[in-house]
């Protein structure tokens, strides 16, 4: 009896003595340099179990073996706190440290850039080209409503989510410049600031230039006279779905369209594009000027014109210089 028990004594402590070395051989493959030799980014999408990100691991080549990757972190007891999304991991990191990554969830951040005077389609157009997002844009959104800038998302965000971030943003900005914009303007309204706002927007791009153009156009209204926008024309006849794609005609100046400020003596209904702060701001704080004509200088700007004569000199300018240039 003594000897049997004296030998399971022994297979025990001899068992132990496996399971100890076993451990410590697993332990060490967990915590064990890598075989990357430079940083990956790699995407854990959603839905995945343990056994599942360590199989994406695996194949991304980040650690050597699914197995110790799931063992180290159930032994850890961090299984079920790994995260899904798309991730940076270091050369020559650790599964170890790679459970730390996926635990703390600090994801890639991706940014798109919305350019300042697109119209809401293109804008949507652009979100729905952008990798990294999910879904679809199922909220309907008006003219001028999404403020152009540059937006951080995760991989996997909602497409919908970030439009309406960028609804949110255009709405926080128009009422924080509002409260600041100058005493006598002609426009009632926030959305009247932002229809010439957008109306500004599509007419330069120089930055300098805005509140020059702002207060031609504040100029013309005081005066109950014709804003006379290229740009509007333009929006009546496509609609916003895009630029013309062909130089304005005497007969485009002449169509009955809402947005033709040719034709009618007000703002258009709506804005004609999105805006940026910087002519959002342009608007509700202009130049104060004697100007009430402006035309392209060649150059990229504008010639600016207080009198119609003026400005007929400087139109003619134009005409000359854009001819030389065709030929």
């Amino acid at each position: 009896m003594r000897r049997i028990l004296s030998r399971l004594i022994i297979l025990s402590f001899l068992i132990g003595l496996i399971g100890a070395g076993v451990f410590a051989w697993g332990y060490g493959q967990y915590v064990k340099p890598g075989p990357t030799l430079t940083e990956n980014t790699v995407i854990i999408p959603r839905g995945r179990g343990v056994e599942g990100i360590a199989n994406t691991l695996a194949q991304a080549g980040i650690i050597r073996e699914a197995l110790i990757f799931r063992l180290g972190v159930r032994v850890g007891g961090t299984d079920k706190s790994l995260k899904a999304g798309e991730y940076i991991f270091p050369a020559k990191v650790s599964p170890q440290r790679v459970a730390e990554i996926l635990t703390i969830g600090k994801t890639v951040v991706r940014r798109l850039t919305i350019a300042e005077g697109l119209t809401t389609q293109q804008v949507l157009q652009q979100i729905l080209a952008t990798d990294g997002l999910e879904g679809d844009v199922d909220v309907s959104f008006k003219e001028g409503q999404l403020l152009p800038e540059t937006y951080h998302f995760s991989y996997g965000d909602r497409r919908n989510d970030l439009a309406l971030r960028m609804a949110d943003s255009m709405t926080q900005t128009v009422a924080r410049l509002w409260q600041g914009r100058a005493k006598g303007l002609p426009l009632k309204t926030q959305e009247e600031a932002l229809v010439l706002a957008s109306i500004v927007e599509k007419e330069t791009a120089v930055a300098g230039e805005r509140p020059r153009v702002a207060g031609v156009f504040i100029n013309r209204l005081r005066t109950k006279m014709r804003l006379q926008s290229d740009p509007t024309v333009v929006y009546g006849l496509t609609g916003g779905a895009g630029p013309l794609g062909r130089p304005l005609s005497r007969a485009d100046l002449k169509q009955k369209t809402p947005y033709n400020t040719y034709q009618i003596s007000r703002l258009p209904p709506t804005p004609i594009a999105n805006p940026g702060i910087a002519a959002i701001a342009a608007v509700l704080n202009p130049e104060q000027t004697l100007d009430f004509y402006f035309v392209a200088d060649g150059t990229g700007g504008h010639v600016f014109a207080r009198t119609l004569k003026e400005h007929n000199r400087n139109v003619a300018k134009w005409r000359k210089f854009r001819a030389s240039q065709a030929q």
